[in-house]
């Protein structure tokens, strides 16, 4: 696979699968899984989280435990924190709310999160030379990170959700699009990197209604506890860090 554009927006799973056949040392890649692993990663990390450790599947967050019985566990299925039924005993601390990573339960610890989208997507993009975990809340020192020192390529990836594109990642990609198009000139810029823009622009006055006719969207909303992070996962800027996903495997601010 070959990124010849150096402002490029990967909207799907498929597309983002090729991306261990790239080249990506001289490419940022920034991940987004705005329903709700990257905001909850954010979220986490700006309460006093040591550092997340992002796993895909259940049996795998298991280990972790087992190796290092001291981590916290997060994680849900179908809307419900992942409980003793689903691991053979072992009652995971949070779901994947960010609402639940306070700073009394997170000050100073490592947490593993399994989430299969927002995992795959990271993995994917495990030999770019730097990997930045984005959301709505952090999305303005993103930009601002991303203005200072302009990669040679950029790499806006949205997680999806299964193996299609989400409305809420599209939309977080082309707003950070957006606000770096300046720095492209025409002949530099994919064509995905304009549909994500004008999808953005289409929806920026009205984010929280869009999101609410997304399938992700509807979901959350059907969860009568989860209807209050819809709001929280679109709070512009209220996070002043960008974590960064290291060689380790770890993310940290």
């Amino acid at each position: 696979m070959r990124i010849s554009s150096q402002l490029n927006v990967l909207l799907t799973p498929a597309e983002f699968k090729r991306l261990p056949e790239a080249d990506l040392s001289q490419t940022v890649c920034v991940v987004f899984d705005i329903l709700r692993a990257t905001t909850t990663i954010t979220t986490a990390l700006h309460h006093g989280a040591k550092d997340i450790i992002p796993v895909a599947e259940i049996p795998e967050a298991l280990a972790l435990k087992i190796a290092h019985p001291d981590i916290l566990l997060a994680g849900e299925r179908n809307g419900v924190r992942i409980g003793k039924e689903l691991t053979g005993g072992i009652e995971f601390d949070f779901g994947n709310s960010p609402r639940e990573f306070t700073r009394e339960r997170v000050q100073g610890r490592t947490i593993g999160i399994t989430t299969t989208n927002g995992t795959r997507a990271l993995r994917a993009c495990a030999t770019a030379s730097k990997v930045i975990i984005a959301s709505f809340p952090n999305l303005g020192a993103v930009v601002s990170s991303l203005r200072k020192n302009p990669p040679t390529q950029l790499l806006l990836v949205c997680s999806g959700t299964g193996e299609e594109s989400a409305a809420e990642d599209a939309l977080a990609a082309g707003a950070v699009a957006e606000a770096l198009w300046d720095l492209y000139s025409a002949d530099q810029i994919a064509d995905s990197a304009e549909i994500a823009r004008q999808f953005y622009k289409k929806h920026a006055s009205n984010l929280l209604e869009a999101m609410a006719h997304s399938r992700n969207g509807r979901r959350l909303l059907k969860i009568p506890e989860l209807k209050e992070d819809l709001e929280i996962c679109l709070a512009r800027d209220t996070v002043q860090m960008v974590p960064e996903l290291k060689k380790s495997g770890r993310i940290t601010n």
